[in-house]
């Protein structure tokens, strides 16, 4: 009998070691396959970022030099570069992010077969205990000695000990089966993440070439023409700002600090991943420069065409728009809105596509609109204005710079426009 039993037990461990051996050999080439196909789009990611940072590199270089029609149809070709290999980033990515799906969703099937097994092999070895117990008083009857009894009794505690061990190792499989569904979930939110960043990014690609083959018949490729054009934008830039000022300076407002976050206290994230300032708040020399007022009513943050563009806080989206539609290259361009809980607002101009809509509620980090150049810019970069949240306003009036078109945009009055730099992260 003992013999019997120590066969069945040892019986009992080589087939669980086969079930777990032939379940894993099944997808064993394709899961090699799957492992292979992310580790070759991990080593293209790391080609592509280090071409991008190459552009990234030249943009940088050509925005420092002088405004000449060559130079700008040379940075418009290298974001469309730039723009091509973030497409192409995002293609492996997805590329990476299914192979990862179905990597998992093969371990899934499994583990699904190895706790099947288990629950089989289990159950087969707990009828036979309580056969053997149902017998045991009969067989231990029947030994002729005290060595026989020992022995036998520790051969229940084995078989007992073996069955303890696979329930262990059951509930350890069923464990790591849930922490896989989880992470097929995620892989899944990924997934659907970048099939709309992909799509966003065609979209900007298309309007970055439209926006180079316009330059280039409305300055019939003549530097003369360009310069003309813009020292053009710059009036209409200038105009455009006298009558918005006008318009706030008319504005009043009271300001009151205990509806504010304390200054220092970094309640804004970044609105970017990477931040490059290329001009402060306030009268800078660049303000004084550049602006009739003499002073910047916001930051501006130096980055490609088509870089995501994050809410700061928790909020609502309260509005959105375009100045180009009635003043063309003067103004904001693509704008979009954002009221924060903790009273404070931002405005983000200059951008190349919007993706929050009116009443959508944001948290900190949510990508709400992509970078650009719209608007009057010399260059692709994001505009940040901060305003007390109680005193900004989406308001129209008419405009000389518009010929008398609405100028439709947030506006508030001029103590109402706070330095970002105060809020956001040291």
């Amino acid at each position: 009998m003992g013999n019997k039993k120590y066969l069945f037990l040892a019986t009992l461990g080589i087939l669980a070691v086969c079930l777990f051996a032939g379940a894993g050999q099944i997808h064993a080439d394709t899961a090699a396959e799957l492992q292979a196909k992310i580790d070759a789009q991990n080593k293209a990611l790391n080609s592509l970022n280090a071409e991008i940072a190459q552009y990234q590199n030249q943009l940088t270089v050509i925005g420092n030099n002088k405004n000449t029609l060559s130079n700008a149809i040379k940075a418009l070709t290298i974001q469309a570069q730039k723009l091509a290999a973030d497409i192409k980033v995002s293609q492996a990515k997805i590329s990476a992010t299914n192979a990862k799906i179905d990597l998992l969703g093969s371990t899934i099937v499994n583990t699904n077969n190895s706790i099947g097994d288990l629950k089989t092999a289990l159950g087969k070895s707990l009828r036979e205990m309580n056969a053997q117990d149902r017998s045991s008083d009969s067989i231990i009857a029947t030994m002729q000695n005290f060595s026989d009894v020992w022995r036998y009794a520790g051969e229940q505690n084995a078989f007992r000990s073996g069955i303890q061990e696979k329930v262990s190792e059951l509930a350890v499989t069923e464990q790591v089966l849930i922490t896989k569904k989880g992470e097929v979930e995620s892989a899944k939110k990924t997934l659907l993440a970048l099939d709309s960043q992909l799509k966003d990014q065609r979209t900007i690609t298309m309007n970055t070439q439209a926006q180079k083959n316009s330059l280039l018949v409305s300055t019939k490729n003549s530097e003369k023409a360009y310069q003309k054009l813009l020292a053009d934008k710059i009036a209409l830039k200038n105009q455009m700002e006298g009558d918005l000022r006008d318009f706030e300076s008319k504005l009043k407002y009271v300001l009151n600090p205990k509806l504010l976050p304390p200054a220092g206290s970094s309640p804004l994230a970044w609105p970017l991943d990477k931040i490059v300032i290329t001009q402060l708040f306030g009268r800078t020399v660049d303000a004084q420069r550049l602006y009739t007022s003499g002073t910047h009513n916001g930051v501006d943050f130096g980055v490609p065409i088509g870089t995501p563009v994050k809410a700061m806080a928790s909020g609502v989206i309260v509005g959105s728009g375009n100045t180009d539609l009635s003043c063309p290259k003067a103004s904001y361009g693509m704008w979009l809105y954002i009221k924060y809980d903790n009273g404070l607002s931002s405005l983000y101009g200059h951008l190349s596509l919007i993706k929050a809509s009116n009443g959508q509620r944001v948290s900190a980090g949510d990508v709400v609109a992509y970078s650009g150049m719209t608007g009057y810019a010399t260059g692709p970069h994001l505009h940040l204005t901060i305003i007390a949240a109680d005193a900004g306003s989406i308001q129209s009036f008419p405009s000389k710079a518009c010929n008398g078109k609405n100028y439709t945009a947030p506006v508030a009055a001029l103590n109402a426009y706070l330095d970002p730099m105060l809020y956001l992260p040291k």
